[in-house]
């Protein structure tokens, strides 16, 4: 039978409200079937709704599973933040003082409390190198670039299934007008340098439609990825922040840090704007 469960939306990326990545959280998602999830998912219709359920091992303070419109993702970036966020806000005690452990299908993720922002370390990619040249010429295609114009390319996947392409510059990336029906079932993002008198060091954009989400506003995971990458190459100092959602009417401000042990925080400010109950 249907209940009443607590329910919240938080806007992820952005201290300006509603100008982030929102992403809805049902707090109480015990004896709900996947396909009831699905089915919130679809309604939502935002890139992400999640479903906070016990742990099931006892390392972790909460278990998450993350849904898009099209299907189940086995880790998401704005979902952890705002979920995390969710948590505490309905009076979560973590096991550690200092940080949270999120346990999802991609395994446990570390998540530390800041004084305005959240942060969580980014999980090791499943595929990583330079992508077939199939692929990339449908990507370039899609874009409607030539491909002397991609500086660089990269499986980035921590479990969506992301790649991306570097361009030129920002100003590159913000003018893709991208044909997603050439790609439809890809996870696929396009990243360039900002203005030296940017306040950020890089645009992205992400295009998901083999999730059901034509583009996404400010996205966590190909951040964590794009980041392991682009540290780990010496591209991009320890420490930078990443502009995103801009073409989507957004503002979102991502941080992004390599630790000296390799390990690469994305950070960011999640903020609650809906509080209530929904029945499922």
């Amino acid at each position: 039978m249907p209940r009443t469960r607590s329910f919240v939306q938080v806007d992820v990326f952005s201290t300006s409200l509603y100008s982030g990545n929102p992403v809805a959280v049902v707090l109480d998602g015990t004896d709900l079937s996947d396909a009831k999830m699905q089915q919130l998912a679809r309604w939502t219709n935002l890139s992400e709704t999640t479903f906070v359920l016990p742990p099931t091992v006892p390392e972790a303070d909460y278990r998450l599973r993350i849904f898009t419109p099209g299907g189940e993702l086995p880790f998401a970036g704005h979902p952890t933040l705002g979920s995390a966020r969710a948590w505490l806000d309905n009076g979560g005690t973590p096991r550690n003082a200092e940080h949270l452990v999120q346990e999802c299908a991609a395994g446990l993720i570390t998540v530390r409390r800041g004084e305005d922002t959240l942060s969580f370390a980014a999980p090791p990619r499943v595929r990583a190198g330079a992508l077939d040249d199939d692929y990339l010429k449908r990507i370039v295609a899609a874009f409607g670039i030539t491909q002397e114009r991609v500086l660089a390319h990269q499986w980035v996947d921590n479990g969506p299934g992301w790649a991306v392409l570097q361009l030129a510059t920002a100003e590159d990336v913000l003018a893709l007008e991208p044909d997603l029906a050439l790609i439809p079932d890809a996870m696929v993002g396009a990243i360039g340098v900002c203005p030296e008198e940017s306040e950020y060091a890089f645009e992205l954009r992400t295009f998901a439609p083999g999730a059901g989400v034509p583009e996404d506003p400010a996205c966590g995971s190909m951040n964590a990825a794009v980041g392991q990458w682009l540290t780990s190459t010496g591209a991009a100092p320890s420490s930078y922040r990443v502009s995103q959602g801009a073409r989507v009417g957004r503002a979102a401000s991502i941080e992004v840090t390599a630790d000296t042990d390799g390990t690469v925080w994305v950070s960011g400010a999640a903020v609650i704007c809906i509080r209530g109950t929904i029945t499922l």
